[in-house]
């Protein structure tokens, strides 16, 4: 079974972003900003609250230090520093959980961070050192260093698609300071050939071979609403809250 994620509550102060209200009823998992790249004490309480009253289960989305840069500059810092800054921020977002009577439900890294544990074993290393903690699963992706030294530290890995990326030849993902808006009737369709066949396409029309535990779709997509919508449609028969 599939679920739908989406990485929101990057609001902070007087600044908005994304349309979480629209977001949450189309969704399965929220992956929710801790701080450090966007969200704020405010924001992460009100957006746990939306989350529960949809019935969505929420997991955390650490970044590197990085809210001017909103979490996409990739930044040097040892194991230990890193591992403590992500305790940090996952530690404000359990508090708020349990504020709630909700669980935290799994740890998913965001942006520069996300990609470089992809292929920097410290980095890996230091995202689990931090969910050894709080023992919940880790989201990630295939053929990376996400599933290997994830499931090597005995984490569960629950392995990603995104619906409103496009994909290198060599499988990694094409990451842009700011999201541009995508079709979601090609999202949906690729998304549903990512759970049904384990593939996409890349940039160059190659196949790549991908795994769909969750199909991620960005708040911050100018169109992520339609793109979400669509993308749900699509793979309506595979999601898990239709068993």
């Amino acid at each position: 079974m599939v679920a739908i994620n989406c990485d929101m509550g990057e609001s902070y102060g007087l600044y908005s972003m994304g349309d979480d209200v629209s977001m949450m009823p189309l969704i399965s998992l929220a992956n929710v900003a801790c701080g450090f790249h966007g969200s704020d004490a405010n924001h992460m309480r009100a957006t746990v609250k939306l989350a529960k009253q949809t019935k969505v289960r929420v997991g955390a989305h650490p970044s590197l230090p990085d809210l001017q840069g909103f979490g996409r500059r990739e930044m040097h810092m040892e194991r230990e520093e890193l591992a403590n800054i992500i305790i940090y921020q996952v530690g404000a977002l359990y508090g708020f959980l349990k504020a709630e009577g909700m669980e935290l439900n799994h740890i998913k890294p965001h942006g520069a961070l996300y990609g470089m544990a992809s292929r920097q074993e410290h980095i890996a290393h230091a995202i689990c050192d931090a969910a050894d903690v709080f023992s919940v699963p880790l989201l990630g992706m295939v053929n990376t260093l996400h599933e290997k030294i994830y499931l090597e530290r005995g984490h569960t890995f629950i392995a990603e698609y995104y619906a409103d990326l496009y994909y290198k030849d060599d499988g990694g993902l094409i990451i842009t300071r700011e999201h541009d808006p995508v079709d979601p009737k090609d999202a949906a369709e690729r998304a549903l050939r990512a759970v049904e066949e384990g593939k996409t396409k890349s940039v160059n029309g190659g196949d790549v071979v991908v795994r769909a535990d969750c199909i991620c779709v960005h708040s911050d997509t100018p169109n992520a609403v339609e793109v979400a919508q669509a993308v749900r449609a699509a793979v309506k028969p595979y999601l898990a809250e239709a068993a």
